[in-house]
């Protein structure tokens, strides 16, 4: 009887000393790991930076007499080169973010046809500068920025009339016109300043009347052109955020 209570008490002194030691091992492998609070790409700041792409115009030519009678003198597209640059300031609130930007662009988009009304002179159009001035409203998703944008449009349009055997310039006559455009586009933040995107955009930029004189009598009744126009460009841009206003946050993945 002794020999068992003295076994028993041995082999309950062991179970007691041991459970601490499963206890703590077993506290060990249930603690949580530690959290790391999570940081986003921050587009909050001035920023700067260059485009180039493609760009394409809409024109269609009227002929307008003393009385205001019109001689419809066809439509046409011509697409060509941009390349300029942009400067603007974006602020974000959680993943929402707002922005204004001014935008200008060198373009070579010149459309020239024969006249409809008569074949001995020919219409030539180039757009030669667009310029932007926009708002921006987005949606971040920590280094993508999805956004829409719209606001005022301009371009330096010069519209000619020419000999169609010499290509002599007859009449011309230049105008700065405004209208209006919208686009879309996304842009990827590659590092805490520098940024990647792609955008689409849509100028609406109406009809406008030129006025000039023409000494040749086979088209001297005509005293205006109406120009009618609309202009889509798509471009590649990098822009340099400069960050004053946010904190330039480093890139990182959200949990």
């Amino acid at each position: 009887m002794m020999k068992k209570f003295l076994l028993g008490a041995v082999g309950a002194a062991a179970l007691g000393m041991a459970s601490p030691v499963l206890a703590a091992d077993m506290a060990v492998r249930a603690a949580p790991p530690p959290m790391i609070a999570p940081m986003i790409y921050d587009w909050t700041g001035f920023y700067i930076g260059a485009n180039g792409g493609w760009g394409e115009v809409h024109n269609c030519v009227d002929f307008l007499d003393a009385a205001g009678v019109a001689v419809a003198q066809g439509c046409r597209e011509r697409s060509g080169g941009l390349i300029g640059g942009q400067l603007g300031y974006r602020w974000q609130a959680s993943q929402f973010v707002f922005g204004l930007e001014a935008q200008g662009d060198w373009a070579d988009l010149t459309n020239q046809r024969v006249s409809l009304f008569n074949d001995a002179f020919s219409t030539r159009t180039k757009t030669s500068a667009i310029g932007l001035f926009t708002g921006q409203i987005g949606y971040a998703w920590n280094a993508s920025l999805f956004y829409v944008k719209g606001g005022a449009a301009v371009t330096d349009t010069r519209f000619s009339i020419l000999d169609t055997a010499s290509g002599v310039e007859l009449a011309a006559a230049s105008a700065t016109r405004w209208g209006a455009a919208v686009g879309v586009g996304w842009e990827y933040g590659f590092s805490p300043n520098w940024s990647l995107g792609i955008e689409y955009d849509h100028l609406f930029m109406g009809d406008r009347n030129n006025s000039f004189t023409i000494a040749d009598a086979r088209i001297a009744r005509f005293v205006n052109s109406r120009l009618s126009q609309d202009v889509d460009m798509l471009t590649l841009r990098v822009n340099y955020r400069f960050g004053w206003g946010g904190a330039a946050a480093p890139v990182v993945s959200r949990y």
